[in-house]
């Protein structure tokens, strides 16, 4: 589900330049809204288009259930950032970001934990469609 090194150049660097920026600005212990309304922010300052709370819409069988789950930060239209602002990452916060990435048919996306010492131990870089070895 994951892979640290899927492509030398994924878009990713510019991102992760604005979430250190936010973090080294805030530090840890705040709520996932202030992360995202300041990323946000960042984002934008850099001229990085993003957008926050995109809906996705949930189908079972081809059938609308008329339900959306919500993508914190889309960026550029391609990659999805997933903020958390928690004790520790869990595998079940991997796998959500995974099913986003399927109900809205993109490739990267980015978990980031605001919550951690140390904030590169709060990223992961999880990948729609791509299987670790076993």
């Amino acid at each position: 589900m994951r892979d640290k090194k899927v492509w030398a150049d994924d878009g990713s660097k510019s991102i992760l330049d604005a979430v250190y920026a936010v973090y080294n600005e805030l530090g840890p212990g705040m709520l996932e809204t202030v992360y995202e309304r300041a990323l946000m922010m960042e984002l934008a300052s850099r001229g990085i288009k993003a957008e926050n709370q995109v809906p996705i819409r949930a189908f079972y069988k081809g059938v609308d259930m008329d339900m959306d789950f919500r993508l914190d930060i889309l960026v550029n239209d391609s990659i999805v950032l997933e903020l958390k602002s928690v004790e520790q990452l869990h595998p079940v916060h991997e796998k959500q970001l995974l099913t986003y990435l399927k109900l809205s048919h993109k490739q990267l996306g980015l978990l980031i934990n605001f919550n951690e010492s140390y904030l590169k131990n709060g990223i992961k870089r999880v990948v729609n469609g791509f299987e670790e070895p076993v």
